[in-house]
Order: C-alpha cells, then sequence, then structure tokens
C-alpha cells in the first residue's frame, strides 16, 4: 500500500496524500488519484472493424454525423470488453454480420481536445452483411482497399495502408 501512495504523490502532491490518508486510510489512496487523473485527463474508448467479404474487398460505411466513407465502430460501454462493444456496434450499425472470429489489429490513441481516444481496431475475414439502415449508418459499401472512394477518412485510408503491408502500423489514429 504504501508503494501506491507514493506513486499519486507527483500527481496530487504529498499533502494531499498525507491528508487523505489521515482522513480515510490508506486503502482509498487510489481512488482520489484516479478520480482527479479522469478529471484532468479522460480517456474514451472505441472499436472499428475493418470488415472484409470472401473477395478481399473492406466494407466502407457513409456515417449520418460524418462525411466521407470509414469503417463501422463506436463506443465501447463502461465495464465492456473491446471485442463485444465491436460486436454490439456492428449489431447496431450493420445489422446482421456474418465472419470468421474478429482479430485484433492493433490499437490506437488520438486527442480529441483534452480527452485521450484509445481506439481497439478488430479485423473480420470472409464477412457476409445484411445491412439495415438507420440512424448512424445511411449506406455502406465494399470496396478494394487498393482503389478508395475519394471521400474515404484520411484514418481509414492509414489503417487499410497498414492492413496491405505499405505502411508500418502506427500507435497512433
Amino acid at each position: 500500500m504504501r508503494r501506491l501512495g507514493n506513486r499519486y504523490k507527483a500527481v496530487l502532491g504529498e499533502h494531499v496524500v498525507s491528508w487523505i490518508r489521515k482522513q480515510v486510510g490508506q486503502i482509498a489512496v487510489g481512488w482520489p488519484a484516479m478520480a482527479v487523473k479522469a478529471v484532468l485527463s479522460p480517456a474514451v474508448l472505441g472499436a472499428g472493424a475493418m470488415i472484409f467479404d470472401r473477395d478481399g474487398k473492406v466494407l466502407l460505411a457513409r456515417h449520418s454525423y460524418k462525411p466521407g466513407w470509414s469503417f463501422p465502430g463506436g463506443g465501447i460501454k463502461r465495464g465492456e470488453a473491446p471485442a463485444d462493444g465491436i460486436l454490439r456496434e456492428l449489431q447496431e450499425e450493420m445489422g446482421v454480420v456474418r465472419a470468421d472470429p474478429p482479430e485484433l489489429f492493433s490499437v490506437y490513441s488520438g486527442k480529441i481536445g483534452w480527452i485521450t481516444n484509445v481506439v481497439f481496431l478488430f479485423r473480420f475475414r470472409n464477412a457476409e452483411v445484411e445491412f439495415r439502415r438507420n440512424l448512424e449508418v445511411r449506406e455502406i459499401r465494399f470496396a478494394d482497399p487498393s482503389d478508395l472512394p475519394d471521400d474515404t477518412s484520411a484514418g481509414t485510408q492509414r489503417r487499410l495502408a497498414e492492413h496491405l503491408g505499405q505502411a508500418p502500423i502506427s500507435p497512433f489514429w
């Protein structure tokens, strides 16, 4: 327990850690530090899907809330495993997706304002999709990964270049 308290002295300051110890005991030192860290540097988890059909074409989605073509995906709920999150998001955004089990392709981070966005990107192969149009996704299409539509998002283009071995996998979205 002492080691945990020392770790948070740098974040909270020694006087704050000492005060917390006196007020609520050694065990609670980690919780206030985590709360302060969550407020000062929040993180949001998301999951995306590179979905390939049997011909090797990639599924692209046109979302209602952003321009161009990109991968389907969305936020991971609190306490939800990333693989469960992407399966839920695909059901919500796509409808029925049948494919080989998902493979974790990579994990990326990025910043949105002061918030850190961590994205788990999964790859699905041999997919069949029964798309249901909805409020989030207006349309989908399968495209050759090396010949994408002009308005494909830059992040989607970078991830597909990584998938094709044309670029090293970046830690940043």
